[in-house]
C-alpha cells in the first residue's frame, strides 16, 4: 500500500507504518458505542462538599503547598481565534448588517483592545474598514486567543495569558513562592508566546511576589493522523503525497506526560475573569486541589499497605466506590491495587443550565469496571441520555501525575484508543474523513481515577465569540 516515498514521508514524522495501519483499521472498522450506565448526578458520582468539609480541605491544599512539591499549571493554548471572529469575517466578506454586528459595534468602546483599534484605524471609519484593520491590520483573525487583550485595568490591558500567570501566582505558587506555568502552543505562535511573557514576567514577579518558570511545548507531529478517502483509503494530496491532520487536543497527553509535577492544574485557555471576579475561581481551584491530594494520600497508604500484606480489603473497597466512585465485579487485592495504581483527577463540574454538549457519566467497562468519565456528545449514540445529565463540563482539572514511588506515570498506557470518532472534512475540494485522536479529558484520560465535584457557574467564563467579552464577566 505504500511506496518508499510514503515510508520516507512517514519518517519524517516520526510515525510507524504499524500505527498508521491501524489508524486506516478505525476508519473502516468505527469506534464502539460506550456503555453507558447512567449520567453521575449528586451522590451518585458527583461530590458536593459541604461549608465544613470545604474547609478541611482547602487547609490539606494550604499544608500540601508548604511541603517540598511541584505545582504546574498545563495550559492547552495553541488554538487560533479565527471562530471567535467567524460573524465579523462573514461581515468583511458579505458586508451584511447582522444583530451581531450591530452588538459589536454597540459596545465597541468597551472592548480592551479598543484603544489600539482607534490608534489604528482612526475614528468616524466606516465599519467594514474597522472590522479589516482589526482581524487583518492587528492580525485578531490568525492570532491564538492567548495573545489577543481580553481585559482592561488601569495599569494596561491583559490576555488571557497573563490571566493565567495571574492565576498561577494566587493558587498554584510553592512553598518557594515560585510559579510553574505550560503552555502548549502551535509552532507558528511560539514565538510570540515567549516575547509576549517575557515583556511581562519582571513586572508580574514584583507585583505577586512569586519568580515564574514558564515553558512551552508543541503538539508532535507525531501524534498527526493519516487522513482517509471516503473508502478508508489514504487520501493522497494533489502531488501524490500523503495527508496527515493533527489528531486534536488528545495529542496533549505526551506533553502532560513529560511535565515533571506532582499536582498539575489544568484549564483552557479562555476561562478567565478579571482580577474583580476572580476569588471564586481561585477558591474553587484550591478546593479541588485539596481533594485531590486527600485522596491521593490514602490511595498511596492503601498501596503501600498492600505491598506489605497489612491491608484491610474491606476498607479499600469502600474508598474505591465511595470516595473514587469505582465499581468493580470481584474486589481482589490484585484489581483493587490496578485501580489504586493510576493517575487521578478532581473535576470541576458545572450545574447544566441548558449548555450543548456532553459532562460526566458512569460508564461500564470491557472488563466489567464502572467508573466515572467525562464524555462528549459525539461519544453518546442515545442523545436521550444527555437530556438526563445534570451537570456538564467546563474543563477545570486537577490532576496527580506520579505513582505512590514517585516516579511519573506513562500516560499513553491509560488512554483508552477505541474513544476517538472521525470526522468529514475537505482539502482541495475534495471530501475526506478525519481522525480524532480521544481527547484530552475524555478518552485519554479514559483509565484515571476520576472525581467529579460540583463548582459554582461563576467559575465557568470561556470566549467563544467575540462579543463575549461584552459580558459583565468580562468588564
Amino acid at each position: 500500500m505504500f511506496t518508499q516515498s510514503d515510508l520516507s514521508q512517514l519518517s519524517e514524522r516520526g510515525i510507524s507504518e504499524a500505527k498508521v495501519m491501524q489508524q486506516l483499521q478505525c476508519f473502516k472498522d468505527g469506534f464502539p458505542a460506550l456503555n453507558i450506565v447512567a449520567a453521575s448526578a449528586l451522590g451518585k458520582g458527583i461530590m458536593k462538599p459541604s461549608k465544613a468539609e470545604e474547609e478541611t480541605y482547602l487547609n490539606e491544599w494550604s499544608a500540601y503547598l508548604a511541603g517540598d512539591h511541584t505545582i504546574l499549571k498545563f495550559v492547552p493554548a495553541s488554538g487560533a481565534a479565527s471562530r471567535m471572529f467567524k460573524d465579523l469575517f462573514e461581515y468583511l466578506e458579505t458586508g451584511k448588517e447582522t444583530p451581531f454586528i450591530d452588538t459589536f459595534f454597540g459596545g465597541i468602546e468597551h472592548f480592551a483592545f479598543f484603544p489600539e483599534l482607534v490608534r489604528k484605524a482612526g475614528i468616524d471609519t466606516p465599519r467594514l474598514k474597522v472590522v479589516d484593520v482589526l482581524l487583518n491590520g492587528m492580525h485578531y483573525g490568525q492570532l491564538p486567543k492567548g495573545l489577543l487583550l481580553f481585559h482592561s485595568y488601569p495599569d494596561g490591558e491583559r490576555t488571557p495569558a497573563l490571566e493565567h500567570m495571574v492565576e498561577g501566582a494566587l493558587y498554584a505558587q510553592n512553598s518557594k513562592k515560585e510559579v510553574n506555568l505550560h503552555f502548549t502552543v502551535s509552532h507558528e505562535h511560539l514565538a510570540l508566546f515567549e516575547k509576549h511573557v517575557g515583556e511581562h514576567s519582571r513586572a508580574y514577579e514584583d507585583k505577586y511576589g512569586v519568580h515564574y518558570h514558564i515553558s512551552f511545548s508543541e503538539q508532535k507531529p507525531s501524534t498527526d493522523t493519516i487522513a482517509a478517502d471516503k473508502h478508508g483509503d489514504p487520501f493522497r494530496t494533489k502531488d501524490g503525497k500523503l495527508l496527515f491532520r493533527p489528531g486534536g487536543h488528545g495529542a496533549l497527553i505526551e506533553n502532560l506526560g513529560e511535565q515533571e509535577a506532582d499536582v498539575v492544574f489544568i484549564k483552557n485557555i479562555d476561562n478567565v475573569v478579571p482580577d474583580r471576579l476572580k476569588e471564586p475561581t481561585v477558591r474553587y481551584k484550591r478546593l479541588l486541589a485539596g481533594i485531590l491530594v486527600s485522596k491521593q494520600a490514602k490511595a498511596f497508604r492503601y498501596l503501600r499497605e498492600l505491598d506489605l500484606g497489612m491491608a484491610n480489603l474491606k476498607e479499600i473497597k469502600t474508598f474505591l466506590n465511595d470516595e473514587l466512585s469505582v465499581e468493580l465485579p470481584e474486589y481482589t487485592s490484585d484489581s483493587m491495587r490496578a485501580v489504586l495504581n493510576r493517575p487521578i483527577r478532581v473535576c470541576g463540574m458545572v450545574k447544566n443550565e441548558g449548555e450543548p454538549g456532553g459532562g460526566p457519566f458512569r460508564v461500564k467497562e470491557p472488563d466489567g469496571r464502572i467508573q466515572n468519565q467525562i464524555l462528549e456528545s459525539s461519544q453518546i449514540a442515545d442523545k436521550k441520555l444527555m437530556a438526563t445529565a445534570t451537570h456538564f463540563n467546563p474543563v477545570d482539572l486537577v490532576c496527580g501525575i506520579r505513582d505512590y514511588k514517585g516516579n511519573r506515570f506513562d500516560l499513553p498506557k491509560f488512554v483508552d484508543p477505541k474513544t476517538g470518532f472521525i470526522s468529514q472534512k475537505s482539502k482541495d475540494g475534495r471530501e475526506l474523513q478525519a481522525l480524532e485522536l480521544p481527547g484530552l479529558w475524555n478518552g485519554a484520560m479514559a483509565n484515571w481515577n476520576t472525581i467529579f465535584v460540583e463548582v459554582p457557574i461563576e467559575t465557568f467564563n470561556p470566549v467563544k465569540t467575540v462579543n463575549d467579552l461584552l459580558r459583565p464577566q468580562h468588564q
